[in-house]
């Protein structure tokens, strides 16, 4: 008995998923992410918001670009960055799992790296600390940030769970893998969405 309830389950989800993907669909969606780690030592916290948007140019092809904004928690100055993709999702079309990969641009601002010295405040670029780039003894009149680019292959699967015709819960699991800073700039991490196909 539970194993037909179950069949009928998946029988339901993926028949309502089929239309979903469908050459000539529109898709939006905006994602929380979060729980995200990375390969830098001193990341603490991450949260991020997404946009993304498709469109199905052949039975479950959909070329998409993507909006982003993070901001992470470290143990120096904390780090927001804007980011910018474009990529490529193929859904299975019984299953409703989907696989994707692209390139992200990731622009990363934050404070630099304060030391006191003698009373004196250094600001110092964090890559190499010997070299400092602004100080004063009196009062700090000018913000010195740092910002870079980075690169990245993005690499997500995922799952699209229907609430109706129009709607998807769709948690995903993702790998940013930085091109310029492996070290510091690649991430892994859980993101969940709310999807639309019109």
């Amino acid at each position: 008995m539970k194993k037909s309830v179950l069949a009928l389950l998946l029988a339901v989800v993926s028949l309502s998923a089929n239309a979903q993907f469908d050459k000539g669909t529109y898709y939006l969606n905006t994602s929380l992410t979060g729980l995200s780690m990375s390969y830098s030592k001193d990341s603490k916290f991450h949260l991020g918001f997404e946009a993304t948007g498709g469109y199905f140019i052949d039975d479950c092809w959909m070329p998409y670009g993507r909006l982003g904004f993070n901001h992470q928690a470290e143990n120096g100055p904390d780090r927001n960055s804007f980011e910018l993709g474009a990529g490529t999702r193929y859904y299975f079309k019984r299953t409703g799992i989907y696989l994707s990969g692209g390139l992200l641009y990731e622009f990363v601002s934050r404070p630099l790296v304060n030391v006191i010295t003698n009373n004196t405040v250094v600001y110092v670029d964090k890559d190499n600390p010997s070299v400092p780039l602004y100080i004063d003894n009196n009062i700090i009149s000018q913000k010195v940030r740092e910002r870079n680019n980075n690169i990245s292959i993005a690499l997500e699967a995922g799952y699209c769970f229907y609430l109706n015709h129009y709607l998807s819960i769709e948690p995903a699991v993702f790998y940013n893998l930085c091109l310029n800073d492996f070290s510091d700039g690649s991430k892994v991490g859980l993101k969940i969405g709310l999807g639309f196909y019109f």
